[in-house]
Parts: structure tokens; C-alpha cells; sequence
């Protein structure tokens, strides 16, 4: 992982190319997915996908300062089998793929080869989890996740590559509320969306990777009304 300044000017480094030291090191990483920062704390959060954990640096010094597993667990276990629908929900992660702090300090996952995703207190201690789209298998449905814009980001967008949709959470129960987009290629569809942004409007940008290769954005027009911009 590497941080720059706003002009591009490197400033820092954690993990070696190459190297990986196990899902305790605490100086390396295995192919790191996604990166948050609390600006309170002054720390930084990765996806340490590789290693199956969410690892927290100091965000000035790269200094190591905690780390935790699937469900909060603080050792490391084998690596689940693939996921299947019918069995109970394992503790560990299959996939790390994003992780954002929301204003309340709840720190979201998204486990996405588990369709699911995790909620932590900033330290780690494991608060709940939500399964979406229950029966998507090989590459999961909890690709990205955002906050709405409201002061109490009231609602969660999930981004599901496999179903072409983003799914829209109530952000306090979890509970799926709506969702818009489907698959297809014209405006308004997906391909294999994989990233969620919103702005300061309440707008929500959509990424596509594979054969996707767009952006696309969504004007807010209240829950369940997003409508495509083209």
C-alpha cells in the first residue's frame, strides 16, 4: 500500500512487493483490496485480502496497531470452503473486497465470496452481519458498499456484480429496502458493477470492470426513484 500527497509525491509504504509473512505480520500484506481512513484516529484501514483480515496501520508512520479475522476472531483459521447456501454461515472471511467507516464509527466489510456483509466497532469486536442475495455462489454479491449522503447515512448501497444490481440496506437493521439497475448494456444496466460512490447530492456513482468498462451516474430522486444520467 502505497500514500502520496495530493500533488503525487510518495510518502509511504506498508507491505513488501512479493512478501508475505502470514495473516499476523505485521509489516506485510497479501494482495491488499481497499484502504479507509479515519481522520480522528489518523489511522488507516486495509482489506488485506490475501491474509482473510482487516489490518489497521497508523496512517503517518505505517506503525502496525491491530488486527482481527471474520467475525471478529483474533486468530487466524484455515480457510473456509466454498461457499454454500444451505450450510451455516462461517465465522472466518472467504474474500475481503472493501471496508468503510461510517460517521457513527461503525466499520463495514464486505465479504464477498460469502455474500454478506460484516459490521465492527472501530477495535475489531464483531456487531452484525447481513447475507444478500443468499444464493449467488463463485464470485459472490457484496462487491462494494457506500453511505448515503443524510447526516445519519441512513442507508447502505451494496454493489452486486454477479446480480447486476445495486442493493439499497436500511443501514441500522440491515434490511434490504430496494434496489435499481439490472443486467444489460444500455444506460441504466450493469455489467459486472464492482464500485459504489456517492456525492455530496446524494447522487451515486457506479463503476463496471470485465466487459463493463463504464461509469455510470445515478441522480437521486428518493428511495427507490434513482434514475441514470447519461
Amino acid at each position: 500500500m502505497l500514500k502520496f500527497t495530493a500533488t503525487g509525491q510518495f510518502v509511504l509504504q506498508i507491505g513488501k512487493p512479493g512478501q508475505s509473512d502470514g495473516p499476523d505480520s505485521q509489516t506485510t500484506l497479501s494482495r491488499p483490496a481497499a484502504v479507509a481512513i479515519d481522520n480522528a484516529a489518523n489511522e488507516v484501514y486495509v482489506a488485506d485480502t490475501g491474509n482473510r483480515r482487516i489490518v489497521v496501520f497508523d496512517a503517518n508512520t505505517g506503525a502496525y496497531k491491530r488486527h482481527w479475522f471474520g467475525s471478529g476472531e483474533k486468530t487466524a483459521s484455515a480457510a473456509p470452503g466454498p461457499y454454500d447456501p444451505a450450510a451455516v454461515p462461517v465465522k472466518s472471511f472467504r474474500e475481503v473486497t472493501c471496508v468503510k467507516i461510517a460517521k457513527d464509527g461503525m466499520v463495514y466489510v464486505c465479504d464477498r465470496a460469502s455474500d454478506r456483509v460484516q459490521v465492527f466497532q472501530k477495535n475489531g469486536t464483531f456487531v452484525k452481519e447481513m447475507i444478500i442475495a443468499k444464493n449467488t455462489k463463485v464470485e459472490g454479491s457484496v462487491w462494494d458498499v457506500a453511505f448515503s449522503n443524510d447526516p445519519q447515512e441512513r442507508f447502505l448501497y451494496v454493489a452486486d456484480g454477479v446480480s447486476k444490481t445495486i442493493w439499497v440496506l436500511q443501514r441500522d437493521s440491515l434490511n434490504v429496502v430496494s434496489r435499481f439497475g439490472d443486467g444489460g448494456r444500455y444506460p441504466g444496466m450493469f455489467y459486472a458493477v464492482d464500485s459504489v460512490g456517492v456525492d455530496s447530492k446524494g447522487n451515486v456513482y457506479t463503476g463496471e470492470n470485465s466487459d463493463g468498462k463504464r461509469v455510470q451516474k445515478w441522480i437521486y430522486k428518493g428511495m427507490g426513484a434513482a434514475q441514470p444520467l447519461n
